[in-house]
Protein backbone atom coordinates (compact mmCIF):
# COMPACT_ATOMS: atom_id res chain seq x y z
CA UNK A 1 0.00 0.00 0.00
CA UNK A 2 1.12 3.48 -0.79
CA UNK A 3 1.96 5.69 2.10
CA UNK A 4 -0.23 8.83 2.37
CA UNK A 5 1.21 11.91 0.70
CA UNK A 6 3.20 14.12 3.01
CA UNK A 7 1.63 17.47 3.76
CA UNK A 8 3.90 20.42 3.43
CA UNK A 9 4.41 22.35 6.62
CA UNK A 10 3.07 25.92 6.63
CA UNK A 11 5.52 28.59 5.55
CA UNK A 12 6.69 30.61 8.50
CA UNK A 13 6.96 34.36 7.97
CA UNK A 14 10.47 35.69 7.63
CA UNK A 15 11.46 37.60 10.75
CA UNK A 16 12.09 41.29 10.10
CA UNK A 17 15.67 42.31 9.55
CA UNK A 18 17.13 44.67 12.07
CA UNK A 19 15.87 45.93 15.40
CA UNK A 20 12.10 46.26 15.76
CA UNK A 21 10.82 49.81 16.24
CA UNK A 22 10.91 50.89 19.84
CA UNK A 23 7.69 51.71 21.62
CA UNK A 24 7.06 55.40 22.34
CA UNK A 25 8.39 56.53 25.67
CA UNK A 26 5.89 56.50 28.49
CA UNK A 27 4.69 59.97 29.37
CA UNK A 28 6.37 61.56 32.35
CA UNK A 29 4.09 61.84 35.39
CA UNK A 30 2.84 65.40 35.82
CA UNK A 31 4.49 65.92 39.20
CA UNK A 32 7.86 64.73 37.87
CA UNK A 33 7.49 66.92 34.78
CA UNK A 34 6.72 69.97 36.91
CA UNK A 35 9.70 69.29 39.15
CA UNK A 36 11.98 68.90 36.12
CA UNK A 37 10.68 72.11 34.53
CA UNK A 38 11.15 73.99 37.79
CA UNK A 39 14.76 72.83 38.12
CA UNK A 40 15.61 73.56 34.48
CA UNK A 41 14.08 77.01 34.63
CA UNK A 42 15.85 77.90 37.88
CA UNK A 43 19.21 76.84 36.44
CA UNK A 44 18.87 79.05 33.34
CA UNK A 45 20.83 82.28 33.85
CA UNK A 46 20.21 83.75 30.40
CA UNK A 47 17.36 83.72 27.90
CA UNK A 48 19.54 81.68 25.54
CA UNK A 49 19.99 79.02 28.24
CA UNK A 50 16.26 79.09 28.97
CA UNK A 51 15.40 78.61 25.29
CA UNK A 52 17.72 75.62 25.12
CA UNK A 53 16.16 74.15 28.27
CA UNK A 54 12.64 74.51 26.85
CA UNK A 55 13.59 73.01 23.48
CA UNK A 56 15.24 70.03 25.18
CA UNK A 57 12.41 69.49 27.69
CA UNK A 58 10.51 66.20 27.26
CA UNK A 59 8.00 66.52 30.10
CA UNK A 60 5.08 68.02 28.17
CA UNK A 61 3.08 65.52 26.13
CA UNK A 62 2.20 68.20 23.56
CA UNK A 63 5.76 68.01 22.26
CA UNK A 64 5.17 64.50 20.88
CA UNK A 65 2.63 65.78 18.34
CA UNK A 66 4.26 69.11 17.51
CA UNK A 67 6.67 69.82 14.68
CA UNK A 68 8.79 72.25 16.66
CA UNK A 69 9.15 74.15 19.91
CA UNK A 70 7.88 77.72 19.67
CA UNK A 71 9.55 79.68 22.46
CA UNK A 72 9.75 83.41 21.77
CA UNK A 73 10.33 86.14 19.22
CA UNK A 74 11.23 89.80 19.18
CA UNK A 75 13.71 91.57 21.41
CA UNK A 76 14.43 90.23 24.91
CA UNK A 77 14.64 92.83 27.70
CA UNK A 78 12.15 95.07 25.88
CA UNK A 79 9.92 97.22 28.03
CA UNK A 80 6.84 95.50 26.60
CA UNK A 81 6.17 91.77 26.61
CA UNK A 82 3.21 90.12 24.89
CA UNK A 83 2.20 86.80 26.41
CA UNK A 84 0.03 84.59 24.21
CA UNK A 85 -1.61 81.19 24.59
CA UNK A 86 0.06 78.47 22.48
CA UNK A 87 1.32 77.96 18.93
CA UNK A 88 -1.17 77.43 16.13
CA UNK A 89 -0.61 75.65 12.83
CA UNK A 90 1.48 78.39 11.22
CA UNK A 91 3.50 78.98 14.37
CA UNK A 92 4.21 75.26 14.66
CA UNK A 93 5.37 75.22 11.04
CA UNK A 94 7.55 78.33 11.22
CA UNK A 95 8.79 78.02 14.81
CA UNK A 96 7.86 81.56 15.93
CA UNK A 97 4.88 82.85 17.92
CA UNK A 98 2.16 84.96 16.27
CA UNK A 99 2.97 84.53 12.58
CA UNK A 100 -0.46 83.66 11.11
CA UNK A 101 -3.28 86.11 10.39
CA UNK A 102 -3.60 86.86 14.09
CA UNK A 103 0.13 87.53 14.25
CA UNK A 104 -0.06 89.94 11.33
CA UNK A 105 -2.84 91.82 13.12
CA UNK A 106 -0.77 91.86 16.31
CA UNK A 107 2.15 93.40 14.41
CA UNK A 108 -0.15 96.15 13.11
CA UNK A 109 -1.53 96.74 16.60
CA UNK A 110 1.96 97.05 18.04
CA UNK A 111 3.12 99.34 15.24
CA UNK A 112 0.21 101.65 16.08
CA UNK A 113 1.84 102.28 19.48
CA UNK A 114 5.36 102.47 18.02
CA UNK A 115 6.39 98.91 18.92
CA UNK A 116 7.87 96.13 16.81
CA UNK A 117 9.47 92.71 17.17
CA UNK A 118 12.14 93.76 14.64
CA UNK A 119 15.33 95.69 15.31
CA UNK A 120 15.77 97.66 12.09
CA UNK A 121 12.51 99.55 11.63
CA UNK A 122 13.02 102.49 13.97
CA UNK A 123 10.27 101.38 16.37
CA UNK A 124 10.60 100.51 20.04
CA UNK A 125 11.08 96.88 20.97
CA UNK A 126 8.66 94.16 22.07
CA UNK A 127 9.30 90.62 23.30
CA UNK A 128 6.70 87.96 22.44
CA UNK A 129 6.25 84.55 24.06
CA UNK A 130 3.55 82.03 25.03
CA UNK A 131 2.13 80.16 28.01
CA UNK A 132 2.76 76.83 26.24
CA UNK A 133 5.50 76.12 23.69
CA UNK A 134 3.99 73.28 21.63
CA UNK A 135 0.86 73.23 19.50
CA UNK A 136 -2.11 71.47 21.13
CA UNK A 137 -3.88 69.02 18.78
CA UNK A 138 -6.50 70.79 16.71
CA UNK A 139 -5.52 74.10 18.30
CA UNK A 140 -7.50 73.20 21.41
CA UNK A 141 -7.05 75.17 24.61
CA UNK A 142 -4.07 73.94 26.68
CA UNK A 143 -5.07 71.85 29.68
CA UNK A 144 -4.48 72.94 33.28
CA UNK A 145 -1.75 70.30 33.54
CA UNK A 146 0.03 71.52 30.39
CA UNK A 147 -0.11 75.11 31.60
CA UNK A 148 1.18 74.16 35.05
CA UNK A 149 4.12 72.20 33.61
CA UNK A 150 5.18 75.13 31.40
CA UNK A 151 4.63 77.82 34.02
CA UNK A 152 8.14 77.66 35.58
CA UNK A 153 9.56 78.44 32.14
CA UNK A 154 7.08 81.30 31.64
CA UNK A 155 7.95 82.89 34.97
CA UNK A 156 11.68 82.51 34.37
CA UNK A 157 11.29 84.14 30.93
CA UNK A 158 9.63 87.10 32.64
CA UNK A 159 12.39 87.30 35.25
CA UNK A 160 15.17 87.18 32.66
CA UNK A 161 13.55 89.57 30.16
CA UNK A 162 12.33 92.00 32.87
CA UNK A 163 9.59 93.84 30.96
CA UNK A 164 7.97 96.97 32.37
CA UNK A 165 4.51 95.68 31.47
CA UNK A 166 3.00 92.50 30.02
CA UNK A 167 0.05 92.40 27.65
CA UNK A 168 -1.91 89.19 28.31
CA UNK A 169 -3.44 88.27 24.96
CA UNK A 170 -6.68 86.44 25.68
CA UNK A 171 -8.22 84.30 28.41
CA UNK A 172 -5.49 81.67 28.72
CA UNK A 173 -2.57 83.92 29.74
CA UNK A 174 -4.86 86.23 31.73
CA UNK A 175 -6.28 83.40 33.81
CA UNK A 176 -2.98 81.54 33.76
CA UNK A 177 -1.15 84.31 35.60
CA UNK A 178 -4.20 85.42 37.57
CA UNK A 179 -6.29 82.36 38.56
CA UNK A 180 -9.91 83.22 39.22
CA UNK A 181 -9.90 86.18 36.85
CA UNK A 182 -13.23 86.68 35.02
CA UNK A 183 -13.50 86.23 31.26
CA UNK A 184 -11.49 88.50 29.01
CA UNK A 185 -14.48 90.74 28.22
CA UNK A 186 -14.65 91.78 31.86
CA UNK A 187 -10.93 91.47 32.64
CA UNK A 188 -9.51 93.45 29.71
CA UNK A 189 -8.18 96.93 30.18
CA UNK A 190 -7.60 96.65 33.94
CA UNK A 191 -4.11 96.65 35.43
CA UNK A 192 -3.10 93.85 37.78
CA UNK A 193 0.08 93.14 39.69
CA UNK A 194 1.97 89.90 39.12
CA UNK A 195 4.95 88.61 41.08
CA UNK A 196 6.97 85.62 39.93
CA UNK A 197 8.14 83.02 42.41
CA UNK A 198 11.59 84.53 42.02
CA UNK A 199 10.26 87.88 43.25
CA UNK A 200 10.09 89.92 40.03
CA UNK A 201 7.11 92.30 40.10
CA UNK A 202 5.42 93.51 36.92
CA UNK A 203 2.15 95.12 35.82
CA UNK A 204 -0.07 93.08 33.51
CA UNK A 205 -2.87 94.25 31.22
CA UNK A 206 -5.30 91.70 29.73
CA UNK A 207 -6.31 92.46 26.13
CA UNK A 208 -8.37 90.72 23.46
CA UNK A 209 -6.45 88.09 21.51
CA UNK A 210 -5.89 89.21 17.90
CA UNK A 211 -7.62 86.03 16.67
CA UNK A 212 -10.75 87.11 18.56
CA UNK A 213 -10.57 90.55 16.96
CA UNK A 214 -10.49 88.94 13.52
CA UNK A 215 -13.78 87.23 14.37
CA UNK A 216 -15.24 90.26 16.19
CA UNK A 217 -13.93 93.40 14.46
CA UNK A 218 -16.45 95.53 16.34
CA UNK A 219 -14.24 95.02 19.43
CA UNK A 220 -11.24 96.73 17.83
CA UNK A 221 -12.29 100.04 19.37
CA UNK A 222 -11.87 98.56 22.85
CA UNK A 223 -8.59 96.97 21.82
CA UNK A 224 -7.32 100.34 20.63
CA UNK A 225 -8.20 101.86 24.00
CA UNK A 226 -6.20 99.13 25.77
CA UNK A 227 -3.20 99.69 23.50
CA UNK A 228 -3.22 103.40 24.27
CA UNK A 229 -3.36 102.54 27.98
CA UNK A 230 -0.26 100.37 27.55
CA UNK A 231 1.53 103.03 25.52
CA UNK A 232 0.89 105.66 28.19
CA UNK A 233 2.31 103.37 30.88
CA UNK A 234 5.40 102.62 28.78
CA UNK A 235 6.08 106.34 28.37
CA UNK A 236 6.10 106.86 32.12
CA UNK A 237 9.11 106.25 34.32
CA UNK A 238 7.19 103.46 36.08
CA UNK A 239 4.40 101.35 34.60
CA UNK A 240 1.86 102.34 37.26
CA UNK A 241 -1.24 103.70 35.55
Amino acid sequence: AKSPPRQSSPIKPTPPIGKPPSAPAAPMPADEALAAATELAANADTIEELRAAIIGFEGCDLKQGAHTSVVDDGIPHAGLMVLGEAPGREEDRVGRPFVGRAGQLLDRMLAAINRSRKTDDGLDDVHITNMVYWRPPGNRTPSHSELAICRPFVERMIELSQPKIILLAGNVPAQGLHPGLPGITRARGKWRDFTTKGGYQVKTLPIFHPAYLLRSPQKKRLAWHDLLTAQKALMQTTPCP
